[in-house]
């Protein structure tokens, strides 16, 4: 379970610096949002041991949130 998890998380932080690479020219607003949806991800994984459902909960509000705050 441990191995799963720990490559659950890097998969998660690899897509993470992936996408971030990809903001160059977004608006301060947009960057916020993608910021926070990932962090928000990667911790809907850790909070949940790595489940989907989880994962996808924490992008959403981390992008809700990342989005508000940039504003």
């Amino acid at each position: 379970m441990k191995t799963k998890q720990s490559l659950t998380l890097g998969v998660i932080a690899a897509a993470l610096m992936f996408g971030l690479s990809a903001c160059a020219d977004m608006s301060r607003q947009d960057r916020d949002t993608a910021i926070g949806a990932g962090a928000g991800a990667l911790g809907g994984a850790v909070l949940t041991g790595g489940s989907a459902i989880g994962t996808v909960g924490g992008a959403a509000v981390g992008g809700v949130i990342g989005h508000e705050v940039g504003k």
